[in-house]
């Protein structure tokens, strides 16, 4: 069975910096793809940044583009969100994913959850 445990999230004003982070156990971590969402109060979750299972490729929501950054340590079954000029908008709690197979940047693509982490952008 595939556990996520998520790390990192916290308060940050707006400009600043946080980095996530995500440790998969349970199974062989090099086999997923990995990637983040999001989810605001009375907003759906959105897609925000995923990675495939060697680390080459990547893929970000437009929104995040330039300021976030995804990357995997397969020595150490972590995946990465650096999250960079942080805006209000990012405000959410976000949710790591992990699916064996494509990178994918739709919920349904993903069958393994984290319990989320809280992100508060202040202005």
């Amino acid at each position: 069975q595939v556990q996520l445990v998520e790390s990192g999230g916290g308060l940050v004003q707006a400009g600043g910096s946080l980095r996530l982070s995500c440790a998969l156990s349970g199974r062989t971590f090099s086999s997923y793809s990995m990637g983040w969402f999001r989810q605001a109060p009375g907003e759906a979750r959105e897609f925000v940044a995923a990675v495939s299972r060697s680390g080459v490729d990547t893929d970000y929501a437009d929104n995040v583009k330039g300021r976030f950054t995804i990357s995997r340590d397969n020595t150490n079954n972590t995946v990465l969100l650096q999250m960079n000029s942080l805006k209000p908008e990012d405000t959410a709690s976000y949710y790591c994913v992990a699916r064996f197979g494509w990178i994918a940047n739709i919920t349904g693509a993903y069958v393994y959850w984290g319990q989320g982490t809280q992100v508060t952008v202040s202005s």
